[in-house]
């Protein structure tokens, strides 16, 4: 059975992107989630003075030994101003400098999801750009708009959808 990392790039109590991430991880086919919340993971601001005085810090190794451990990434990003949240964009800084390469070529479904109808299209192209730099396999891509309209109860209810995210999970599946 395959081993499969899924979170959000949030860290909000109630994370639209966090109920994403479990929901698209449960439609993959053998395979076993193991499911992170950045919570877990806190770590001080990067700064390169900070790391030259302390090192890398022990959450950051150990959720890069989450990736390292996985067969695929299930990563939905969490959207602030058009770019990344604070706190994935910090965690996504300590990754690099634990492991440039820090996405090691796992195969990736990205996805986002907003309350708005763009459903975090600005943060994925972002996403997109950046992470294949960091060796990032991202085999497929969602996004979910407008998400009080089209999820509920842990699943997503608008059909069309819902089957572009299962064509994504597949793709994924292929890939592990």
């Amino acid at each position: 059975m395959k081993n499969i990392l899924a979170f959000a790039g949030s860290n909000s109590s109630d994370s639209i992107n966090k109920q994403l991430s479990i929901y698209a991880a449960s439609l993959v086919e053998g395979a076993k989630a193991t499911i992170l919340d950045l919570n877990d993971f806190d770590l001080p601001i990067y700064s390169k003075d900070l790391e030259a005085e302390k090192g890398i810090p022990e959450n950051a190794t150990k959720f890069l030994d989450y990736i390292k451990q996985s067969d695929g990434i299930v990563l939905s990003l969490a959207e602030n101003n058009g770019a990344y949240s604070a706190v994935f964009k910090n965690l996504f800084d300590w990754l690099s400098r634990a492991e440039q390469k820090n996405w090691l070529g796992k195969p990736m479904l990205l996805m986002a999801t907003s309350p708005g109808a763009r459903g975090g299209q600005s943060v994925l192209q972002m996403a997109e750009d950046r992470f294949p730099r960091h060796n990032a396999n991202i085999v497929g891509k969602f996004s979910l708009p407008s998400f009080s309209d089209n999820f509920s109860d842990g699943k997503i209810i608008n059909n069309d959808l819902n089957n572009k995210l299962n064509e994504e999970v597949k793709q994924f599946e292929k890939s592990l």
